[in-house]
């Protein structure tokens, strides 16, 4: 909400950094405490999850009971999902849909709500991760911390980023990571306001949670071997078989939740007891496939037969699938990253047993599937490098995860594969319609858009640009300049446009806004 008509007040809402940095500062410390006490949480879960199966082989006599609990757990988490419809599935849709203005959320409830529905979750052993559900709950962290404290609703959205930002720095010790996907699937550029404060608000909730959980990466792999300059030909091969599995990925996950609706006698409420009694099965026949996939690690190396891995794969894949397709509270990063990780290992088998490759270079092959699987099916590159490499505390691997990254991006591209969260947030604002009170319509925003090279605004004036009605272009923002629009004035990229909108709006004009200033659409006549 404008708490100023005062013109620079507007157009400076959230650029004063150093208010806005202090703030991020204090999102990063409650963020690194929430998200690491949700952390702890789900790795006591996780293991007394283990605990149980196996006392249930020990003693078949409480296999029985064990599904029944498993039932239960399953319709209670399904009534928390159908009260509390923000906390389904990872919850990364929902922070981009509430800061692009889609969506509407009571921070807290859906706070408390993820925080107890994943823990049950990983309780019974479902193939979920830790890392969505952390950047929600950083995100709801944010978010009230934006309602006492924000200047404006454009600085809230700035803060909710941040939170986002800190709960995946916090869930695997990578707040270049954090700062970084908030840049690349949040927002979509990088505004240096915004850049700074996620980044901030990361390293000071990574801070918080290595207090906790020490300063050792996620993946201790040892030293990688360096792969040969004459053998890069294989990451191309590999980088093309990642971007055709993650689109694979993609398109089964979303008819998976397609068949979920389509079952009528499922109901919200009662769908979640599918992946409930499926983990029951799994836990008793094949526990290695529960939960993230932690201990899939362990069992990638050349001694595991060629068929195990396969067999691997199947399972957790089609675990993964109905378990985040019912809409329960979890990732799928850390199971995304496990099944990538199998398919390096399957790859690095082939190319050494078959091909007579180096066998130093399978672990090597691992890390680098796990980086182009997550590209392929995320869409977003720079983050999945950057993940691998803070997850590994490796820098060796640069260059070949970078290309392995981004074949499996051009890949997944001609495919036409939607990114996963993108398809998410499709299917979720159909699914939900955010409500517009009286109140809203008379509130105001500010939307800011970055004009990229290429697209329709460049190099046009303002009065042969077609904007979208209820919206006003307030200011253009170039390199230190404020400058105030005319109709003479041309648009250059690199510009950063300011329109003040109303609230109820604000979805709309921002989807027609991107469309004129980025490079991929062609919408003037």
């Amino acid at each position: 909400m404008i708490k100023s008509n005062n013109y620079e007040e507007a157009i400076n809402a959230y650029t004063k950094k150093t208010p806005i940095l202090l703030k991020s500062i204090l999102i990063g410390l409650l963020t690194g405490i929430v998200v690491s006490g949700y952390r702890f949480i789900l790795i006591e879960a996780g293991e007394l999850s283990f605990r149980i199966y196996e006392e249930a082989l020990n003693h078949l006599i409480w296999v029985p009971l064990l599904f029944i609990l498993l039932g239960a757990c399953g319709i209670l988490v399904g009534n928390l999902v159908s009260k509390y419809g923000m906390i389904s599935g990872s919850g990364i849709p929902q922070v981009k849909g509430i800061i692009m203005g889609y969506l509407k959320n009571n921070w807290f409830s859906t706070l408390v709500a993820k925080f107890f529905g994943g823990a049950l979750a990983t309780l019974a052993g479902l193939s979920l991760g830790r890392e969505g559900p952390s950047i929600q709950l950083g995100a709801c962290v944010a978010e009230g911390v934006g309602e006492k404290l924000a200047l404006s609703r454009t600085e809230q959205k700035v803060l909710i980023a941040s939170g986002a930002s800190a709960g995946l720095a916090a869930a695997f010790n990578a707040p270049l990571s954090g700062a970084m996907f908030a840049m690349e699937e949040i927002f979509k550029y990088i505004s240096p306001v915004i850049l700074l404060s996620t980044l901030l608000a990361a390293v000071v909730a990574d801070f918080i949670s290595k207090i906790f959980f020490g300063l050792s990466p996620v993946f201790q792999f040892g030293v990688l071997s360096i792969i040969p300059l004459q053998e890069y030909w294989l990451l191309f091969v590999l980088g093309a078989v990642l971007g055709a599995a993650g689109a694979f990925y993609n398109y089964l996950l979303i008819s998976t939740q397609r068949f979920y609706k389509k079952v009528k006698w499922l109901s919200l409420k009662t769908r979640l007891v599918v992946p409930f009694i499926l983990a029951g099965i799994i836990g008793l026949t094949f526990p290695i496939a529960l939960g993230s996939g932690h201990l899939i690690i362990e069992e990638l190396n050349l001694s595991t037969s060629l068929t195990f891995l396969i067999i691997l794969f199947v399972v957790k894949f089609v675990f993964s699938m109905l378990s985040f397709g019912s809409g329960a509270p979890g990732g799928i990063f850390f199971p995304l990253l496990m099944l990538g990780a199998v398919i390096g290992g399957i790859f690095g088998h082939l190319v050494i047993n078959y091909i007579g490759y180096d066998s130093s270079l399978f672990t090597s092959f691992i890390v680098l599937a796990m980086a182009g699987y997550f590209t392929a099916i995320v869409r977003a590159p720079i983050t999945g490098i950057l993940l691998l490499v803070e997850m590994t505390g490796s820098f060796t691997h640069l260059l070949p995860l970078t290309v392995v990254s981004i074949t499996s991006y051009v890949v997944a591209d001609l495919l036409k594969s939607v990114p996963i969260y993108e398809s998410l947030l499709s299917n979720l604002i159909r699914d939900r319609k955010a409500g517009k009170d009286e109140q809203e319509k008379s509130d105001k925003v500010i939307v800011e858009v970055l004009v990229h090279h290429g697209s329709l605004a460049e190099k046009k004036y303002l009065k042969d640009i077609d904007f979208p009605k209820n919206c006003l272009l307030i200011a253009i923002k170039r390199a230190k300049q404020d400058i105030i629009p005319r109709g003479d004035t041309m648009i250059l990229a690199g510009d950063y446009l300011q329109f003040l909108t109303n609230v109820v709006d604000e979805a709309r004009i921002r989807e027609i806004l991107t469309e004129i200033t980025s490079c991929e659409l062609k919408i003037f006549s």
